[in-house]
């Protein structure tokens, strides 16, 4: 007897039986607009480049040329090495840096924060990458939880006027009602992270 359709594979299925052709609209690049905290830079927040998982079949080549050709310098990496490998880019950090990109891998676990210490260094290594007009791109998985947590973390760093909720809000109008998921560290911190 034939199992019903929806049982037969898996969404976590990862093999390659069914060629599924991959996505060819270019990669979206929310810019957030640093004007807000008097720095005339834009910092790029976008999903996971060349992702494969469930309906998404992003291409790894295609996004990576994409990201070089809108002129992007530093990438910060929020994915861990074994999400790389889940959502089927494994390799992803290497072809940044083949790119000439200059990669910033800090992973920190789908849902979680960064420990104090580790959100300190994130803005400290994003702020020096500002000041020095890189054009630099932040991605986790989907580009909502932990990219706009450390990018609302780093609002807070960059001014003492901006209030977390104004923060939690800028990026909620950027990336949708969906951003921020994990609002424990802005909560904690307030201003003061680092």
């Amino acid at each position: 007897m034939k199992p019903p359709s929806s049982l037969q594979t898996s969404e976590f299925d990862s093999s390659d039986e069914e060629p599924i052709e991959d996505e060819q609209t270019p990669i979206q690049i929310s810019w957030l607009p640093l004007s807000q905290v008097n720095c005339s830079q834009f910092l790029g927040l976008s999903a996971l480049p060349g992702c494969k998982f469930k309906d998404v079949r992003r291409n790894i080549q295609k996004d990576t040329e994409e990201l070089k050709s809108y002129g992007i310098q530093d990438i910060f990496v929020f994915c861990t090495r074994g999400e790389l490998s889940k959502y089927r880019v494994p390799n992803l950090l290497d072809l940044y840096q083949q790119y000439g990109i200059i990669t910033h891998h800090h992973p920190i676990p789908d849902g979680g924060t960064p420990d104090i210490a580790r959100c300190c260094k994130m803005m400290e290594e994003l702020a020096i990458c500002l000041k020095n007009n890189r054009k630099t791109l932040i991605h986790c998985y989907g580009g909502l939880g932990r990219s706009c947590l450390v990018a609302a973390c780093l609002l807070l760093y960059l001014s003492d006027t901006v209030s977390p909720q104004q923060a939690i809000d800028s990026l909620r109008d950027l990336r949708g009602s969906g951003a921020i998921q994990t609002i424990k560290i802005l909560k904690t911190t307030s201003h003061d992270i680092c």
